[in-house]
């Protein structure tokens, strides 16, 4: 009866393991998308006022929240979603590299299109 009880206990113990690494999955998951929407809005309201080196900055944040992304495995409608707010990205990118100001330092302009190449955006 002992070692029943104790074999309960360990089962309901690794559920409970278990259910706390999916949910931390899940919340990494989100996470992941919610900084592209964050990144997406940040680009849409300040982009305009950016300098060479903020445009470089915003390229390396825009490959890191990428490949979060890509570590994670989406349904479709989560992908259409990540899709469309990646195009936003793109979007005001190649506005920025149009205005040149981009492309001022260090060829950025070109690390740009190289990533909306990549995803398949064509200037």
């Amino acid at each position: 009866m002992k070692m029943r009880m104790k074999m309960k206990n360990m089962l309901a113990g690794l559920a409970l393991v278990v259910a706390a690494l999916s949910a931390g999955s899940c919340a990494t998951r989100e996470s992941a998308v919610n900084d592209l929407q964050n990144f997406s809005y940040e680009l849409r309201d300040n982009s305009q006022y950016y300098t060479a080196r903020k445009w470089k900055k915003a390229v390396k944040k825009f490959g890191r929240i990428r490949r979060e992304i890509a570590r994670h495995d989406y349904t479709v409608a989560e992908r259409q979603r990540i899709g469309k707010l990646e195009g936003d990205c793109a979007r005001y990118m190649v506005r920025g590299v149009k205005d040149g100001v981009a492309d001022q330092v260090l060829g950025i302009g070109s690390e740009i299109q190289g990533i909306l190449d990549a995803i398949g955006i064509k200037q």
